[in-house]
């Protein structure tokens, strides 16, 4: 019972759902959300405020500007086909950084209705479909 509870507490330290992310920027708290993919593929479609630093490029000087003490980084890619997310969470946690995942990245986002900038972007649903 012990392991199973830890389990869960773990994820639940490690891991975020888009509206827990949504409800927490609406609350303006101290967030950087990293888009962790190409700056082709940010360009085209991107979490609004999200910024890019793609996880092959996360390394101290490309993320000196970051606050690692007070800011809580959530790191996302398109969703669970792509695992840039995780090693954009890996490589951040590795430079000192307090670290969340988006559980379905991208496509999760927009499937629970919020919107997205970029070329691509689109205003969302007017309704929010998560029934967190």
């Amino acid at each position: 019972m012990q392991a199973q509870l830890q389990h869960y507490l773990d994820k639940l330290a490690y891991e975020i759902d888009s509206s827990d992310l949504h409800a927490a920027l609406t609350a303006n708290e101290r967030i950087v959300v990293i888009d962790a993919r190409t700056p082709e593929a940010y360009a085209r479609e991107h979490i609004p405020g999200a910024v890019n630093v793609p996880h092959r490029t996360m390394d101290a000087e490309r993320t000196a500007g970051i606050d690692r003490a007070a800011a809580l980084v959530v790191t996302y890619c398109d969703g669970i086909g792509c695992n840039a997310s995780t090693k954009g969470a890996l490589n951040m946690t590795k430079l000192g950084f307090q670290v969340k995942e988006l559980m379905g990245g991208l496509d999760w986002w927009k499937r629970d209705g919020y919107p997205t900038a970029g070329e691509a972007g689109s205003q969302g649903n007017s309704e929010i479909l998560c029934g967190c």
